[in-house]
């Protein structure tokens, strides 16, 4: 009999976990039908070719198209699965898309992408453990990647920029740095040199190496006119980035970190567009900056500083320029240092011929050479000649080619005075396009206009954060015109931020903000790989000062990533709201990555993946993210200023992991968890939970969250009772709504205010 009672609690929780990872943001968050056989894509092969895998029972014609290959037909097989293998390919990253019956479609199974305004690419990363790339992840020490919000007066809104600050920053509290500032490309967030150009790793790695010198590097976002609605008048503003750059994010930077600030310890450069904003804004004041580098890129002629030669060169410290002669800005590019060899402006040229043209691929092999020779003011003896003629094949900067890169624009979603929002989506051979979003149930279909452009307006019942995503004949695609993405290892919705007439808990407001940090550590409990977080530090946070801080421990759910909580749950501004009215308690918030199977197996372990299991998860926070954490910030050590929260299979491990060590946390939340049937009995007397005796002693907070129409409410109904006819003090918050992130905010909310109180 018990053996009986075993297989239907795993069968129900099987099925369960099945729901969760095909759970769609409806607004109830119901299931969306059963399990299909699991595929995974793409699947990189020990030759270093390449699968990939695409579902669709509906699609006639689909084709993936990979940097490395071009574009090609995929053939159908069993099961509605379209396949294809390329390669083999030199190993690094290389972005893709599929082609569904000509609508561009990000890889569902594949957790990274591309940050963009326009075109949604996944991305490939092929490696070789036994020879790591220049931008690897390797068990050396890590800096740490920042996310910032500051305020512009150029711009007059809040920007965003990223801050990378070298292994040992905290630590070297004496220590000032040089500051390299490095701009991404047309249609590029501030995340690009990140998450592709992946400038941190390589930076690691250099510093490491002893080949480069520890420095900060500041990634702007160079496109701010995206911070405002569409059709706003910005002439005014005159060069926004320029004059945000210079006059607001550049003090902010010198104000908010270490930084040396004289002109012999500023860089600047940057890739494509980037790069002819770095050398626009160095070249115009080269008493602000030395060390000027661009990739792929050219700028100006008209600038009086080129008929002063001596000048610019007595100046400069460095003035680097690479380009692929298979680029299609490389005709442009040779032209402008002709132009600077014709005016006697010392330079460095540097070529490649073999990394795909105007790619990332080029951008990180130029930050590679150029990074060990910043900061370094003999850098410019090494200088090349002009000897590099074009390679036959050289792309061209055709009209085919400039209406890929600059599409004609669609707004979407674009937000009205009256609260409603239109999505727009341009699919002019489409037979039906549908909005499907979480403002309401099933789907909408959308209107076609004479230029191809389908549009719908919505007004949602509340202002707040909906994911939503294109439904055009069967095929669903994230909005390309929106650059805000759901982070998740399956399909990435779009996100649409709907505010209200007063900023809401969850908006950014006008009070101290804190700092988003991304980290990596090593972790030998997931087999020797480096692992990532992200931790909230609050504003005024010292990591050598007077002040320790508590630290909340916050999980994401299935299929969620370590961002999630960051990006989607913006826990980071509810804190900074909460804190600056006096609602919470100063603390630190860590945000570890509780699916560590991705990396594993990326890494050649053959681990297969286990949502059940809770001891991998929990042996990871305990014995790999909190020392990590207590060894690299100012944070009390003790379990009366530790806590843990969780969303869903977040909530889960949340249980496991707090419920299992109450020596260790004393505040403990679970937001819908994702427990099946009377698991949670078994828990108590299995080993993992601690017993009810342990929980009533130690616990200073136990509190769980379940929206009445979510699909795991019957789950928390009963340990609600179980916990209530055990008297064991708690708190169950049974609000409306359903499986979705708009009720884990206001979870977190909630509980927020009761921590370390």
């Amino acid at each position: 009999m018990l053996n009986k009672i075993k297989f239907s609690c795993a069968v129900l929780a099987s099925l369960s976990l099945a729901t969760l990872a095909l759970a769609q943001p409806g607004r109830g968050g119901r299931p969306a039908g059963q399990m299909p056989v699991q595929i995974s894509s793409p699947v990189i092969n020990p030759d270093h070719t390449v699968t990939f895998n695409y579902r669709s029972d509906t699609a006639k014609d689909v084709k993936v198209d990979v940097q490395f290959a071009g574009k090609h037909d995929m053939v159908k097989g069993e099961n509605g699965v379209w396949s294809l293998t390329l390669g083999p390919a030199a190993p690094d990253m290389y972005p893709y898309c599929f082609v569904v019956d000509g609508i561009q479609v990000m890889d569902p199974l594949n957790p990274d992408w591309f940050p963009n305004e326009g075109f949604k690419n996944s991305i490939v990363d092929i490696r070789t453990p036994e020879s790591p790339l220049i931008h690897s992840a390797q068990n050396v020490p890590h800096g740490a990647v920042d996310y910032i919000n500051y305020w512009s007066d150029s711009i007059g809104t809040y920007g965003n920029a990223i801050v990378y600050t070298p292994p040992f920053y905290d630590k070297n509290k004496d220590k000032k740095y040089p500051v390299f500032y490095l701009i991404s490309g047309t249609t590029d967030t501030e995340e690009v040199y990140f998450k592709v150009g992946r400038v941190n790793f390589i930076l690691d790695n250099l510093i490491a190496q002893g080949k480069a010198d520890p420095m900060i590097v500041v990634l702007p976002y160079g496109n701010p006119s995206k911070y405002f609605p569409e059709g706003t008048d910005l002439r005014s503003k005159g060069d926004m980035f320029s004059n945000d750059l210079i006059n607001d994010l550049m003090p902010f930077v010198e104000k908010n970190y270490r930084t040396i600030n004289d002109r012999d310890h500023r860089a600047i450069g940057g890739f494509s567009r980037g790069g002819n904003q770095g050398l626009s804004n160095g070249l115009r004041n080269i008493d602000k900056f030395s060390y000027l580098c661009s990739y792929s890129s050219f700028t100006t002629t008209d600038l009086p500083i080129y008929d002063d030669a001596k000048k610019l060169n007595d100046s400069l410290h460095l003035f680097w320029l690479g380009v692929g002669t298979d680029d299609f800005l490389y005709g442009s590019a040779v032209d402008y240092l002709k132009f600077l060899d014709s005016k006697g402006i010392n330079n460095v040229k540097y070529f490649t011929h073999d990394k795909f043209g105007h790619t990332w691929m080029n951008a990180k092999c130029f930050l590679n050479e150029t990074l060990p020779l910043l900061f370094k003011p003999n850098a410019k003896t090494q200088s090349m000649q002009l000897t590099v003629e074009p390679k036959k094949g050289e792309q061209q900067l055709t009209p085919q080619v400039m209406g890929k890169l600059f599409a004609r624009p669609v707004v979407s979603p674009e937000y009205n005075a009256d609260g409603s929002v239109t999505f727009r989506v341009s699919a002019p051979n489409a037979a039906q396009v549908e909005l499907e979003c979480q403002m309401f149930n099933g789907t909408k279909a959308m209107t076609k206009d004479e230029h191809g452009v389908w549009s719908i307006t919505v007004k949602p019942d509340e202002p707040d954060i909906y994911p939503y995503a294109f439904v055009i004949d069967g095929t669903k695609i994230a909005d390309a015109a929106n650059m805000y993405i759901f982070p998740n290892e399956g399909f990435k919705y779009s996100l649409a931020d709907v505010r209200g007439p007063e900023p809401g808990m969850q908006d950014m407001q006008d009070v101290p903000h804190g700092k988003v940090s991304y980290r990596y550590y090593h972790s030998e409990n997931c087999g020797g790989i480096e692992r990532p977080m992200v931790v909230y530090t609050p504003a005024g946070y010292e990591p050598e000062g007077k002040e320790k801080l508590p630290v909340l421990y916050l999980i994401h759910g299935m299929t969620d990533t370590y961002e999630t909580w960051f990006k989607v749950g913006h826990a980071n501004i509810i804190l900074d709201n909460l804190i600056a009215k006096g609602l919470a308690k100063r603390m630190i918030v860590v945000m570890p990555y509780a699916n560590p199977y991705i990396e594993m197996n990326a890494s050649g372990q053959n681990k297969p993946y286990n949502a059940m299991d809770t001891d991998l998860i929990t042996a990871e926070i305990i014995k790999e993210v909190i020392p990590f954490v207590e060894s690299n910030y100012n944070v009390y050590t003790d379990a009366d200023h530790r806590a843990i929260a969780g969303f869903s299979l977040g909530g889960r491990q949340t249980l496991a992991c707090g419920l299992g060590n109450t020596d260790k946390f004393h505040w403990v939340a679970a937001y819908a968890p994702a427990i099946f049937g009377n698991e949670y009995e078994t828990n108590f007397t299995n080993g993992t939970y601690n017993s009810i005796k342990d929980i009533k002693k130690n616990l200073k907070l136990l509190w769980l969250g379940t929206g009445s129409e979510d699909f795991l409410i019957h789950a928390s109904t009963g340990l609600d009772k179980y916990l209530t006819d055990n008297k064991v003090k708690h708190t169950f918050y049974n609000p409306g709504g359903g499986h979705t992130w708009m009720n884990c905010r206001d979870y977190l909310e909630l509980t927020a205010k009761q921590l370390f109180k």
